[in-house]
């Protein structure tokens, strides 16, 4: 188990669980419904947390206590709450009117509050790039929305393209606001933005409905097999087993044998070993257990690559019907 491999919600869900319930349960009151969810349910999944994995949490944490020291606060609401204390009320409203014309929506920012079926009939007639940039900009769940009600023959063509952004400049963006400017009648401003890439396409997909996902993959499969291939690979991965049942995980490992297995689960967390060799025979089990034990160094790469084996099976069993993976996205449901 490596500290490198955990997400950044692991390590959350690791500290937290090192400083005990009180603090806790005070932290939590300072994050959102999403975040607590996020931590919560992988605060779950832990039973055990190695000595050495609980000191490099506790020690990259003060680290970035180091890093990040100083003074947090929300400028917007600090002006307009000591604005609004002044003790002449019309003088503090016009101050606040003033001030307020700075605080408006930039037109990126208003698309995020916009219904996403208005969002699509905004941007449908825009060109392919353009609509890939300023969805790029927005939160996963909200592009999927956009993404479902744009026609249909627009949306790989914009995923893909979402793919392959990195960085936009400060001019582009500044571009995209200005032309977004004349549709929903919203100041710019300009500041660069870390927006696209392969992991906002799997966040995106993810929240597809009625199996657009697969369509959309197959679509940028016939651009681009390697992009879609690093697509699917996030989309589901080995750890992702535990929230399978155990018929679809039986099914899965029916077609995996024992040296495939053992060689997978040689750098698995305790939670997927567990659950893995809950499905199947209490014999095969132990003999796979006292093989991972006695398996010598192996490359980090061959064992990578055979969990991924593993996936493949997972995602081909998904596609022929035989089992269902959370999450997905897909419509159907096995019954």
């Amino acid at each position: 188990m490596q500290l490198s491999k955990f997400s950044g919600v692991e390590k959350a869900a690791v500290l937290l669980l090192c400083l005990g319930e009180d603090a806790t349960a005070k932290i939590f009151q300072e994050l959102s419904d999403a975040e607590i969810r996020a931590i919560s349910r992988c605060m779950m999944n832990i039973d055990h947390v190695p000595a050495q994995i609980a000191k490099e949490v506790i020690g990259e944490y003060k680290n970035l206590q180091k890093e990040y020291a100083g003074l947090f606060v929300s400028g917007n609401e600090f002006v307009k709450k000591a604005i609004s204390a002044g003790a002449d009320s019309k003088r503090a409203e016009s101050l606040m009117e003033q001030v307020s014309s700075s605080f408006e929506s930039r037109p990126l920012e208003t698309i995020a509050m916009m219904q996403p079926r208005m969002v699509a009939s905004l941007l449908q007639s825009e060109h392919p790039q353009t609509v890939a940039l300023i969805l790029s900009t927005q939160k996963p769940e909200h592009t999927a929305k956009i993404v479902n009600d744009l026609p249909s023959e627009l949306r790989s063509e914009v995923m893909y393209r979402i793919a392959r952004i990195d960085k936009v400049s400060p001019e582009v963006i500044a571009q995209i606001e200005d032309a977004l400017q004349h549709e929903i009648g919203v100041v710019v401003s300009k500041e660069q933005q870390q927006v696209g890439g392969i992991d906002k396409v799997v966040e995106i997909l993810g929240r597809l409905e009625n199996g657009a996902d697969r369509q959309i993959l197959e679509r940028i499969q016939e651009t681009d097999p390697d992009m879609a291939e690093d697509i699917r690979k996030k989309m589901f991965t080995f750890d992702d087993l535990v929230a399978l049942d155990s018929r679809a995980l039986q099914t899965i490992l029916r077609e995996v044998n024992n040296d495939q297995l053992t060689l997978a689960l040689k750098t698995a967390t305790d939670g997927v070993k567990e659950k893995i060799l809950a499905s199947i025979s209490s014999r095969a089990a132990e003999m796979i257990q006292e093989d991972i034990e006695a398996l010598g160094p192996v490359r980090l790469t061959e064992v990578e690559r055979m969990q991924q084996e593993i996936v493949t099976v997972a995602l081909r069993l998904e596609e022929e019907g035989k089992i269902l993976i959370p999450g997905r996205g897909g419509g159907d449901v096995l019954v």
